[in-house]
């Protein structure tokens, strides 16, 4: 079963306005950080279904995967500092909700 490219792009656009939404509506640090995961899952995906789109009759382009394993590497990065950052939050406050973050404190 070969899924045609134009049907990942479409789910992929889907995930990435799932993303968004969570992102501007929710309030708790937890749930926003996995919003943004999920536009990058949704930004892999197009990458893939582009790569896959344009490579050639050997299918030897290999841009989109590459972009791919980079963003995952992001990902995974923010994923670390992001959790840091929700740990140290919730030590000084004791919630993770992110309307109880005014302002910075030294």
């Amino acid at each position: 079963m070969n899924v045609q490219s134009e049907h990942l792009m479409i789910l992929a656009a889907v995930l990435f306005a799932i993303g968004v939404l969570g992102f501007l509506i929710r309030r708790n640090v937890i749930v926003v950080l996995m919003c943004i995961e999920l536009m990058l899952n949704a930004a892999n995906l197009t990458f893939l279904a582009a790569s896959r789109q344009h490579s050639g009759p050997e299918g030897t382009n290999l841009v989109g995967p590459v972009f791919a394993i980079f963003v995952i590497a992001i990902a995974a990065a923010e994923a670390a500092v992001g959790l840091a950052l929700i740990i140290a939050l919730f030590r000084l406050r004791q919630t993770t909700e992110a309307d109880s973050v005014q302002e910075m404190e030294g």
